[in-house]
């Protein structure tokens, strides 16, 4: 097909897309400038003269002022002194409900043992009326600081491990939730919880990565805590299933021989608590209050430990 050109002399221009736009003058092709679209091109860039000598002398844009990025306060570890005195009282008070519960049984144990043998076959039934009501008191007794000492744990818990995660959150295997999130796990919670304290131990001690700190540094207290922790839990939950269970005295004298062995691996599992409580706290006390000189030096700090 044909196309209409415009007449000779006419000079027609676009809007420019790339170095210049061809346009016809007198019958001839020449090329605009690609700026202005006006001018004949004379540069190898595509402008003219007046684009050229424009661009010279204006001055550049202002650059765009920079924005700053908000990096938000420094991180710095919330000391755990505090709680771990509120837990390592609490811990201590279940201890003392464990001896309270502990008389008890050894009361009704007497009781009931008696009842058992042969030839002493007569308890007034009041006394025993009155066992029961110990027992029970010693339940009621206990749950409460249970509960009570399990919250402030938990806070204590979740503090060192956001502690954890300043000193070296590459070590850390899971997220600070985890630190709570662990122990509602049915069946989970008898590992994962230690896990999150093996990696919060880890990261406390004055060199991470050292492996002379982590010689020295060992975690024996934290083991023999959480064994304890969960033979009290397991065997616990099978003594009283057993003592609810039992009808006849020999089977009511073996529940409760069950029930003293609960109470004295909960002694433990509290007492080793209290170890562990207190020297995590220790590590990251001192690990935030030593600094970058004193993190080396091992032996001047020892005394400043002894304080907490």
């Amino acid at each position: 097909m044909f196309r209409m050109l415009p007449p000779a002399g006419v000079r027609t221009f676009v809007t420019p897309l790339g170095r210049g736009v061809p346009a016809l003058l007198g019958g001839c092709s020449v090329m605009l400038c690609a700026n202005c679209g006006t001018e004949k091109v004379t540069t190898g860039e595509g402008l003219c003269d007046g684009c050229v000598i424009a661009a010279a002398t204006s001055e550049p844009p202002p650059p765009a002022p920079a924005v700053p990025l908000s990096t938000g306060p420094a991180a710095a570890p919330r000391s755990p002194v505090g709680l771990s005195y509120a837990v390592t009282a609490l811990l201590c008070a279940i201890v003392a409900a464990d001896c309270f519960a502990l008389f008890v049984s050894f009361r009704a144990r007497g009781q009931w043992g008696g009842l058992a043998s042969e030839g002493f076959s007569y308890i007034a039934t009041a006394e025993l009326e009155r066992t029961e009501t110990l027992l029970l008191w010693s339940s009621l007794v206990y749950a409460p600081v249970l509960v009570a000492t399990a919250v402030v744990f938990l806070v204590w818990f979740f503090r060192v491990r956001r502690n954890a995660e300043v000193f070296a959150p590459d070590l850390q295997r899971r997220g600070p939730g985890w630190a709570i999130g662990t122990w509602f796990i049915p069946v989970a919670n008898l590992w994962m919880p230690r896990g999150v304290a093996v990696d919060i131990w880890a990261a406390s001690r004055r060199d991470p990565y050292g492996l002379e700190t982590a010689m020295r540094d060992r975690k024996l207290v934290l083991d023999l805590w959480w064994t304890a922790w969960v033979a009290s839990l397991l065997f616990g939950r099978f003594a009283v299933k057993s003592y609810e269970k039992a009808e006849e005295p020999t089977a009511i004298r073996d529940a409760l021989d069950r029930l003293i062995v609960a109470d004295l691996l909960d002694i433990a599992a509290a007492v080793l608590a209290i170890l562990f409580v207190r020297a995590l706290t220790r590590m990251q006390h001192l690990k935030a209050t030593a600094g970058p000189a004193g993190s080396t030096d091992l032996t001047t700090e020892r005394p400043v430990v002894g304080r907490m």
